[in-house]
């Protein structure tokens, strides 16, 4: 399940990324026909992976904000250990008529830890905001099923 339509800017500290999947009828987050705020902590969570990926690929030689090919090395599997400081500021997504940016900083980490910040705004205002904790796979020991 893919949430994000586009990355439109990235550095080795932040994302931001543009979606419209939040009006797709097919949106596999819907319930009962709607999408309820709750649900754009996985569209954070997705940006989280997303930046993990591109940061990654441009340790490993990758040119800042653009990536001609794939990111080089596997990509590692992470875990939304918790959120905090989690605030709604609208009850649904599926009524929002313009599209959703969603951006993410990386506050601090290390090689098994990643601590982000994370808001989801449309063109006008804020919807969402808190941070997250990322257990990151030590050492394979984390599996994907």
């Amino acid at each position: 399940m893919c949430l994000l339509d586009e990355v439109l800017d990235w550095s080795a500290q932040r994302i931001r990324c543009r979606t419209a999947t939040h009006r797709a009828p097919d949106n596999p987050l819907r319930s009962h026909g709607r999408l309820g705020i709750a649900c754009g902590i996985e569209y954070a969570a997705q940006a989280m992976a997303l930046h993990g990926a591109l940061a990654g690929g441009a340790a490993n030689g990758a040119a800042n904000g653009a990536v001609d090919g794939p990111v080089a090395g596997s990509p590692r599997v992470g875990l939304l250990a918790g959120v905090r400081d989690v605030r709604f500021f609208v009850l649904r997504l599926d009524d929002i008529e313009s599209d959703l940016i969603c951006e993410v900083t990386h506050l601090a980490g290390d090689s098994l830890t990643a601590l982000y910040e994370f808001a989801l705004r449309d063109r006008d205002r804020s919807l969402l905001s808190g941070r997250a904790s990322v257990i990151l796979d030590a050492g394979g020991r984390l599996k994907y099923e």
